[in-house]
């Protein structure tokens, strides 16, 4: 099996999806003559060869992160670029790997049904769409501080180099929990108060944007 894997991350090999990939490649690598060719979609250069690439693969998973609940604009842009495929006669089977820093994979059910009308659109066999919480610190935690979280990738990855299909089990149990329980939402916001929002102000304050954390461009005036 040849698959084609898109990695749809800003931050490119630098990020999350790259780690939690590495993982899920692993996996798939032990299915003797499977090979894979990975492509960074800020990338200029492997982005001008995106849908050559598409339509070379006998199938293709999309990864990337969500930013309050939107996928990054590249992947957007990504999609846009297959519209000339649509209803394209060997379009390849189209599986999708969903993270976000948000422990709730509810946050993603959205665009899940997304891509399931994308795949409609495409003509192409949808795979399924893997979804993960919860994954925003582990490309700077030791490895073994997320073992359970990539092992996970790695069983998925594993199913699908022998079947070429996503292990339903395992991407329920990456999807846990779906919603906070009451106990859960009290934790969340004592963990936020303690020191989770050291973490994001930070994260501002190096993009230049903490004078506008308040903002709310869109609230009615």
């Amino acid at each position: 099996m040849r698959l084609a894997v898109f990695n749809g991350s800003p931050r490119a090999k630098g990020s999350n999806t790259r780690r939690i990939m590495e993982h899920f490649l692993d996996g798939y690598q032990l299915q003797e003559g499977n090979s894979r060719d990975g492509y960074y979609l800020t990338s200029q250069r492997d982005f001008a060869g995106s849908v050559d690439a598409f339509c070379r693969a006998d199938v293709v998973i999309l990864a990337f992160p969500l930013y309050t609940d939107c996928m990054p604009a590249v992947v957007k842009e990504f999609i846009e670029a297959l519209a000339a495929l649509r209803n394209r006669s060997g379009n390849p089977p189209l599986g999708f790997i969903v993270h976000s820093g948000f422990p709730e994979s509810f946050h993603s059910h959205a665009v899940r049904k997304y891509l399931e009308k994308l795949c409609r659109r495409l003509g192409s066999e949808y795979i399924g769409c893997a979804i993960a919480g919860g994954s925003e610190a582990t490309r700077s935690q030791p490895e073994g501080m997320n073992s359970r979280f990539f092992r996970r990738f790695h069983r998925l990855g594993e199913t699908f180099g022998r079947t070429g299909k996503f292990d339903r089990r395992v991407m329920e149990q990456m999807a846990r929990p779906v919603r906070f329980s009451p106990v859960g939402r009290l934790t969340a916001r004592l963990w936020c108060k303690m020191g989770d929002m050291f973490y994001w102000e930070k994260m501002l304050k190096e993009n230049r944007a903490f004078e506008h954390r308040h903002d709310m461009p869109y609230m009615r005036r």
